[in-house]
């Protein structure tokens, strides 16, 4: 299967911690700018106090300003909700695609939502099914799944049985976080090999952050494994506020770059989405950009006079 799934979470994982906040405006037209690059699937926001997350206050207007924009070739704009409340507001909003979190360790779920894991993940599991109820998609991500900036190595096992149950509720999609980005290519390669081989693939999903400039590895790891769908962040934005050391997640550009280059199709424009990693950096003034950018300008022709782009 050469088809890969590219979805960017820069306009909720990616703001979420930088210093400048944008306003619902902005970030309504850094979504447009990811949809005009032929990305069909982006994390715009997310439904939590903004007292807490300052970045995320105005999802809903975010979400009212981008609904119903594409027409036949709607694109799936999924929202983080942590909580009941935060699915009832997203709903609310009118909200098609909806991210759950689960957690790896007890001492991540408390320092993100103030509860246990497992009482995070019950919430989660009632959260499912009013979705299943309610014909709202849902997305079901294991926080930490490798590695806990407080408590350490996380189980395989563990994160296999949490998948599994998640599943059988009928998830949408499991998606396997490196959160801090502490896994390393063989870890990703082991872990997804066994969940794919018990679970399939299609349902399977990885995030990875760059931390330790393993990013891209993993995605490869993650791919050789047999997974089609991965989150990358316009720009390289990104980093937990809840989790210390953690930095931005692998590029969408670089993940891109590199799909394409192993003669997978993504669907996206590498000039386009250049145009809305430039955007990202523009709009916060501290977005790095994926490493790849001076390459893949100069590979491109945008440097040259006119900025006129080679063929691919």
């Amino acid at each position: 299967m050469n088809n890969v799934t590219v979805n960017d979470v820069g306009p909720r994982d990616g703001l979420q911690s930088q210093a400048r906040i944008l306003t619902a405006d902005e970030r309504i037209r850094l979504v447009n700018s990811l949809l005009g690059s032929g990305l069909r699937h982006i994390e715009v926001g997310a439904f939590v106090s903004p007292r807490v997350v300052p970045a995320m206050a105005g999802t809903g207007e975010v979400l009212s300003g981008l609904n119903g924009q594409a027409g036949a070739s709607e694109p799936v704009l999924t929202v983080l909700v942590p909580n009941a409340r935060g699915y009832e507001l997203a709903v609310a909003a009118g909200a098609k695609s909806v991210c759950l979190v689960l957690y790896g360790t007890d001492s991540m779920a408390q320092a993100n939502v103030g509860m246990s894991r497992q009482q995070a993940e019950s919430e989660a599991a009632d959260i499912l099914r009013r979705a299943r109820a309610d014909g709202v998609r849902v997305t079901a991500t294991v926080a930490v799944a490798f590695e806990c900036p407080f408590d350490g190595p996380v189980s395989p096992s563990l994160v296999a049985d949490l998948a599994g149950r998640f599943l059988d509720l009928e998830a949408d999609e499991l998606c396997i976080a490196d959160t801090i980005g502490a896994a390393n290519p063989r870890q990703v390669r082991s872990l997804m090999s066994a969940l794919t081989e018990r679970f399939g693939a299609n349902r399977l999903s990885c995030h990875f952050h760059d931390t330790r400039a393993m990013g891209l590895a993993n995605v490869y790891a993650a791919l050789e494994s047999g997974i089609r769908k991965f989150d990358a962040s316009i720009g390289g934005m990104g980093g937990c506020p809840f989790a210390p050391g953690a930095s931005g997640n692998v590029a969408t550009e670089d993940v891109v770059m590199m799909l394409e280059h192993m003669g997978f199709a993504t669907g996206i424009n590498l000039e386009s989405l250049l145009a809305a990693s430039q955007l990202a950096r523009d709009l916060t003034q501290t977005a790095p950009g994926g490493r790849a950018v001076p390459w893949l300008r100069r590979h491109l022709g945008l440097d040259q006079p006119g900025g006129v782009a080679k063929q691919q």
